[in-house]
């Protein structure tokens, strides 16, 4: 998703099994809908682009139809076991309550022995036997968010969705307004006109103190507000964008809306900031630990945290807040610095320089 330059501004692709890089698919499906006209078919039905070139006017697309266009366009495409991994297939057997004994040389693992590599040999993933619910789980959510020279801003994010999911569950990474958003928008200053009220000038001075608590206008004078004046001058005004990607439970970003309710903070409310707006809503006691009422510390539900980036008069912030034990995350500083941090507590810099 983009704060500007392109018609669609966001793209998602749901449902994929054969597509080796989603974020190139919905990119694609991003820069080719700028060829797109009204969105209408071709009439033939046999063309999934609507013979527009970019999934017409669409913003999300799923399953053969997304795919199909993916292979048209010439992007990589794999078969399904080329996404698997040992770790992963672990997990899902740990989730639905089944040991690992015998699962080296099972049928579940033969199929894809080739994929394996070196990531088999014994001790590579340490030498405990399970996760046992409470230590920290990757969700196994990648997102970015970048700012150009341009003043442009985009954001993407990729999952590979919850262990031991129903099939078809959609989650938060790929629903616009939920797992991730961008927009930007002019914001200025204005001017307040102290002005006299119309029926001040025929109240005597002596009636307007006596009244005044019933009828507030009879005070004389008050301050307009914006769109109460034709004669007030705006004084400054700037491009101010947001731009953010979420990780955690995708059920409690859908619910509310986190990324776009952070950003409306930021928008509508003034004076404020886009770090107090994403930590009211991914913070600790914020909107999706509450989300998750009495669950909350139980399943999983409500955890979860959001990185962005917020450009205020050409100068870009950066953005990040969680409610859970810590959040993989990494930025490049104003000095141009590789900084990667995991828990809310900056690193003492003798442990940086030690390592």
């Amino acid at each position: 998703m983009t704060t500007h330059a392109y018609h669609k501004r966001a793209c998602a692709a749901v449902l994929l099994s054969h597509t080796q890089n989603p974020i190139l698919l919905a990119k694609q499906m991003l820069i080719r809908g700028q060829t797109d006209g009204s969105g209408s078919s071709n009439g033939g039905g046999g063309d999934p682009s609507g013979g527009a070139g970019g999934a017409q006017g669409h913003c999300v697309l799923g399953g053969p139809t997304v795919e199909k266009l993916a292979e048209e366009w010439g992007l990589p495409m794999v078969e399904e076991k080329y996404f698997w991994t040992r770790k992963r297939w672990e997990q899902h057997r740990r989730g639905l309550g089944k040991g690992l004994k015998g699962l080296k040389g099972s049928e579940e693992c033969e199929w894809n022995e080739e994929t394996e590599d070196e990531r088999d040999r014994e001790g590579y993933w340490g030498d405990e036997e399970g996760w046992d619910g409470k230590e920290y789980l990757p969700q196994g959510t990648v997102g970015c968010v970048a700012l150009d020279r341009e003043g442009m801003m985009c954001v993407a994010t990729s999952t590979g969705g919850l262990t031991n999911k129903l099939s078809g569950r959609i989650g938060d990474t790929p629903t616009i307004g939920a797992g991730f958003w961008a927009e930007e928008w002019l914001e200025g200053r204005h001017k307040q006109l102290d002005v006299q009220a119309p029926l001040a000038s025929l109240v005597p001075d002596g009636l307007k103190d006596v009244l005044g608590d019933c009828l507030p206008g009879l005070r004389g004078h008050k301050l307009l507000a914006e769109d109460e004046s034709h004669d007030e001058k705006r004084i400054s005004n700037h491009i101010r964008a947001v731009a953010m990607s979420g990780t955690g439970n995708g059920d409690s970003f859908l619910r509310t809306a986190a990324t776009r309710s952070a950003a409306a903070m930021a928008r509508f409310q003034p004076g404020r900031s886009l770090a107090s707006a994403v930590h009211q809503i991914a913070g600790s006691g914020g909107e999706l630990q509450r989300s998750a009422g009495d669950r909350w510390g139980k399943t999983g539900e409500g955890e979860g945290g959001i990185i962005g980036i917020e450009l205020i008069n050409g100068r870009g912030n950066i953005v990040a807040d969680f409610n859970c034990g810590g959040m993989f995350r990494c930025w490049i500083d104003d000095e141009g610095n590789e900084r990667v941090m995991v828990f809310k507590e900056e690193y003492p810099s003798k442990t940086l320089q030690n390592r």
